[in-house]
């Protein structure tokens, strides 16, 4: 009868409407009741009511609180090249990481300004995954496109989805260094798919290297600029450590 309760509404109506106006002698009291009545009825027959779906708008509303900046845009772009976005898989951030060879080891850095004196750059995201999405394998695909719209950068690989915030780091780079592919400078696109639909699309910008803008084959070291190190005897930093560096880096610089 939830699927089709206007036939016994109807029916209640002309009953109430009836006794209301057969001129017996009702109270107030005793009308207002009946009305008050079918209005419950009429709202528990017609409005589809369930509490676990509000439970989940509610999670989902607290989840796209903790999203960057980055995550929010790239999402919005997404959504306007007309992809439909899976709800139980929201896109927490999204960004690149740069490997540098220097001095004192490996130097990794968060940018959103490459530089082809960079070793190399390869792309990541944070995503929050709903338990109705999770405890699957999903196809996850990065693409990196020039400024001219050539691609540049394919990669895809097979991610097991669990429960929760998962950090996810791309399995090869983007060689930057001595690569002869990338010539001019300018903005480009990442843009992250899943199960074959985008999930966001981030702009960032490629710069020349040095030698490239000046022409010089020699040059002094690039002046520092406050990153992660790591040195040869220490273990690679994981991307959760590397994020929360940077995070706690941020707001240092703010308070200041």
């Amino acid at each position: 009868m939830r699927r089709r309760p206007y036939a016994w509404l109807l029916t209640l109506a002309l009953m109430i409407g009836i006794a209301l106006i057969s001129g017996a002698a009702i109270p107030l009291e005793a009308a207002v009741a009946l009305l008050a009545i079918y209005a419950v009825a009429f709202g528990a027959s017609v409005i589809d009511f369930r509490p676990e779906q509000l439970l989940d708008r509610s999670r989902s509303s607290l989840t796209m609180m903790r999203m960057s900046s980055e995550a929010r845009e790239a999402v919005e772009r997404a959504r306007r090249r007309g992809s439909v976005l899976n709800s139980s898989l929201t896109l927490l951030d999204i960004g690149l990481i740069t490997s540098h060879s220097s001095r004192e080891g490996m130097v990794m850095r968060r940018t959103r300004s490459v530089s082809k004196d960079d070793d190399g750059v390869r792309p990541f995201i944070t995503m929050h995954v709903q338990p109705e999405s999770a405890d699957q394998t999903a196809m996850l695909r990065f693409e990196m496109i020039d400024q001219n719209g050539a691609t540049r950068y394919v990669h895809e690989m097979r991610t097991y989805l669990r429960d929760g915030e998962m950090n996810i780091l791309a399995d090869h780079h983007l060689p930057l260094t001595d690569n002869d592919d990338l010539t001019g400078a300018g903005d480009w696109d990442l843009r992250i798919y899943v199960n074959g639909t985008l999930m966001g699309a981030h702009t960032f910008n490629l710069t020349p290297s040095i030698n490239d803008r000046f022409g010089r084959y020699e040059r002094e070291e690039p002046e520092e600029h406050p990153r992660l190190r790591t040195t040869e005897d220490e273990a690679p930093m994981s991307l959760e450590d590397l994020l929360r560096s940077e995070t706690a880096r941020s707001r240092e610089n703010r308070n200041r």
